[in-house]
């Protein structure tokens, strides 16, 4: 069978040392420039089926080096055939690592299958790859090593779900490298970056902070006692409304949703985190609670106030907020929002006179926050003005 055509530069001589080489190196030297012209060339298909038999046989070569090379050489390669490319991923390490890593040959399915059988290293090469699948990001986190986890934390390219965020948290939330890399990852979600903020500590703490733009007082408050006042600037923060019914329920199972906290975002303004906790702990939907809070009078309330399990006394104050939100309206112009918050917090003050120490501390603080954002907005102009 001639190789004429796809080894312009072979000899008759090299062809011999591939097969039957005197040393390894020999054979490798020559499989190298096999493979390059396999990669390179465009093949008939009487070529290419010569090509896949000197590739089946590199593959079978008794010497690590000879197989490494065949690897090495087409790993980015889609000529190289998915059965052989199978072979080779269960090879040693040094010749397997390259092809998970790179070649463009394997389905998804033959990755998940690989993943949930090979080693730790070899699960790491497929974690590195340039792209994975939510499915495959999904099966590594579950799944995968510490040493594969910790990569593909790091892997833009890797299309992580909540599922995968949340598993790789609880196995390996406690390991710097996993910590830096979710970090550094363009986008975590808001209940992922809550979460994380009371994992890590020092420069990764300082990274989360600045990378992901948490205000520093939010992630001091959540890493230390103050949990209640950062978790809503996090809501505040986060702005991302879907987000918003799944921070709410891991705010629920880690114990967090208080009756206390909720009373305290009534009386910010954030209704749909209100809506959302109600939603939550009563077991109703959110459309109906929402027609309950503001559309179906005080009855309504009444019963999705008692569905939640929120303490009777608290209620004339909690209608009273709502009646505050409805009557407080946005007035359309620069930090509009801002100024919306800071009337709200001055009428619940007013309203209310019994407002319990640590609650009046905190709109107090909320109050002096709010203003300070739309009052800067005012300066601003005044200053453009002059």
């Amino acid at each position: 069978m001639s190789v004429q055509s796809i080894r312009p530069q072979l000899t008759e001589q090299d062809i011999e040392r591939l097969m039957r080489g005197d040393t390894p190196e020999q054979r490798a030297s020559v499989a190298h420039r096999v493979c390059r012209r396999i990669a390179l060339d465009v093949l008939s298909d009487r070529e290419k089926a010569f090509a896949d038999e000197i590739m089946a046989i590199l593959a079978e070569d008794s010497a690590d080096l000879v197989r490494r090379t065949l690897a090495v050489t087409l790993r980015n390669s889609p000529v190289l055939p998915r059965e052989i490319a199978l072979k080779l991923a269960q090879d040693i390490e040094a010749v397997a690592i390259p092809v998970l890593q790179d070649s463009p040959v394997f389905t998804d399915e033959d990755l998940i299958e690989l993943v949930l059988a090979v080693t730790a290293a070899k699960q790491a090469a497929i974690a590195n790859r340039e792209s994975l699948s939510i499915t495959l990001t999904e099966v590594i986190s579950e799944h995968g090593a510490i040493e594969a986890v910790q990569v593909l934390s790091a892997n833009e390219g890797a299309e992580f779900s909540d599922k995968a965020f949340d598993d790789t948290l609880r196995r390996f939330g406690s390991d710097e490298v996993v910590q830096s890399g979710l970090i550094k990852r363009e986008y975590i979600p808001t209940h992922i970056a809550e979460k994380m903020v009371s994992l890590v500590s020092g420069q990764l703490f300082d990274l989360l902070v600045n990378r992901h733009e948490l205000p520093a007082q939010m992630a001091i408050d959540l890493a230390g006692s103050a949990r209640e006042r950062a978790t809503i600037d996090l809501v505040e923060q986060s702005g991302r409304t879907h987000d918003l019914p799944r921070f709410v329920s891991q705010l629920n199972l880690n114990g967090r949703l208080s009756h206390s906290l909720i009373m305290r975002a009534l009386c910010c303004g954030q209704m749909p985190f209100v809506e959302h906790a109600l939603a939550e702990l009563s077991g109703v939907g959110h459309q109906r609670v929402w027609l309950m809070i503001h559309d179906a009078g005080p009855l309504g309330l009444q019963a999705v106030f008692d569905r939640a399990g929120l303490p009777r006394k608290m209620l004339p104050a909690f209608r009273a907020a709502v009646n505050v939100f409805h009557e407080t309206s946005h007035d359309g112009g620069p930090n509009d929002r801002a100024r919306f918050r800071a009337r709200m917090i001055e009428r619940v003050l007013t309203q209310f006179q019994a407002i319990p120490k640590e609650d009046l501390e905190y709109l107090l603080d909320k109050l002096d926050y709010y203003s300070e954002i739309a009052s800067k907005e005012d300066r601003d102009e005044a200053f453009d003005a002059a």
